[in-house]
């Protein structure tokens, strides 16, 4: 059995069972079982029990915040903000489950009818992390099972009760066996690959690390798996001389602090116009010392962001603002506010996933530009200026897939949720979500 711990003080929250591969192999079996008769499903009915399963989702929105709460450590409000987003995946799929799309017209040489089809791709495995684990879940599970295809899914060990009682509540709106397995492990590795190596198992949607990504995307080529991958980021939060600088601030506390920093999409390097920085400094600063956010999930989390922290600051940088921790056994580290922070220290370069943000100036548009992609990274970013075309031309400069412009969150159901260069593969949300779960199909029909 796999226990769960509450990150904030160490508590048992409870346990799950510890599947093996041979598990794993019996979740696909179910799950190619069930795979034909929900393909022929018709999409007004797969839409049907999506949206009953959004409604649940509100009903129970109190239970599922308390225990995402309890086995991610999160804060109530960022917790309720989750479920509530979460639940918006099952609408919007509902609502996208009865436009699957196609095509009709005839050959530009004549006596041939086209007609082009989108269809089910097949079983998909699904693996999620830990920091969002209603979301990461929803954001995969509604587009699969919209698009006629059924799922495997893998939650983190860390966060597995939350995926449990989001499949509880897929069964109770009546969607069939088999249809959406969880399968719960601490054997990640050896569950994933057995899915990578089961022919019945058509798509790998993955959620996680860069580093994993590029070894998942390795074991994929050798079946041609098709694969959407949403990676790691390092997100770039610009704030320009003319910038707002209490809405630019604001915009900062979201993109930074929401969910302790532990967000693919984190603000994680601050560029602020060198007339401004003293300024913003002092503003975040301020609100950074009131902010109280939850623990990291791990020790091992908190050693990591110590020692990057330290590492910078012998660098040259400097801790300006800080804020208090509780006095708790939980895994805790203070939200830090660092200025003159270089440009090649770990905290620009690598992905933080911790409450720390690091200020550097700047005084060019085409340096900072050049600065910011200067990254192996591009899934999110932020820019604040007071002159809207000059934001969009800086943001449509930056080597992201998504920007913020004067505001401080990216994510929507209804928008293509992905980033560029090692930060992944494919979109999630929107459209763009349901096509990575159909093939293609076209008919060349003899008209003459």
């Amino acid at each position: 059995m796999i226990t769960v711990l509450n990150p904030a003080d160490l508590t048992v929250v409870g346990e799950v069972p510890d599947s093996t591969p041979d598990d794993a192999s019996a979740a696909v079996d179910a799950a190619a079982k069930a795979f034909p008769a929900w393909a022929r499903t018709a999409p007004r009915a797969r839409s049907e029990l999506l949206h009953k399963t959004f409604e649940l989702m509100l009903r129970d929105r109190e239970k599922l915040a308390d225990l995402i709460t309890a086995e991610n450590g999160k804060t109530r409000a960022d917790a309720l903000a989750e479920v509530t987003y979460a639940a918006e995946f099952f609408r919007w799929y509902a609502e996208e489950a009865v436009r699957p799309g196609g095509d009709y017209g005839s050959a530009p040489a004549g006596g041939v009818r086209t007609i082009v089809t989108a269809k089910p791709i097949g079983v998909a495995a699904l693996v999620t992390p830990w920091n969002f684990p209603a979301a990461m879940a929803t954001r995969k599970i509604a587009p699969a099972l919209a698009a006629g295809c059924t799922a495997v899914l893998k939650p983190a060990a860390e966060t597995p009760l939350t995926a449990l009682a989001i499949a509880g509540l897929l069964a109770e709106a009546g969607v069939p066996e088999g249809v959406l397995t969880v399968v719960t492990t601490s054997d990640a590795a050896g569950v994933v690959s057995t899915w990578l190596a089961d022919r019945r198992v058509r798509v790998l949607s993955f959620t996680g690390s860069t580093a994993v990504g590029k070894t998942l995307l390795r074991q994929a080529a050798d079946r041609v798996v098709v694969t959407a991958m949403e990676l790691g980021g390092n997100a770039p939060f610009v704030v320009t001389e003319d910038a707002d600088l209490e809405q630019a601030v604001a915009g900062a506390m979201i993109a930074k602090f929401r969910n302790g920093g532990q967000a693919c999409t984190a603000a994680n390097r601050f560029y602020v116009h060198e007339a401004v920085a003293d300024r913003f400094t002092e503003l975040f600063g301020r609100e950074v010392e009131k902010v109280a956010v939850g623990p990291l999930i791990s020790d091992a989390a908190v050693e990591r962001v110590t020692a990057v922290v330290d590492d910078a600051v012998a660098s040259g940088a400097r801790v300006t603002h800080q804020a208090a921790v509780p006095a708790a056994a939980g895994h805790f580290y203070p939200p830090t506010v660092l200025r003159d922070v270089p440009d090649d220290s770990t905290l620009f370069t690598e992905e933080i996933f911790g409450p720390v943000a690091s200020i550097a100036t700047w005084s060019d548009d085409g340096e900072l530009v050049a600065r910011v992609n200067d990254s192996e990274y591009g899934l999110a970013g932020y820019v604040y200026a007071g002159e809207l075309g000059r934001a969009i031309r800086i943001s449509e400069a930056l080597e992201v897939g998504m920007v913020g412009v004067n505001r401080g969150l990216v994510s929507d159901p209804s928008a293509p949720f992905g980033g560029v260069k090692q930060s992944g593969l494919g979109r999630e949300g929107a459209r763009h979500g349901l096509r990575e779960y159909q093939e293609t199909q076209y008919l060349s029909i003899d008209w003459p």
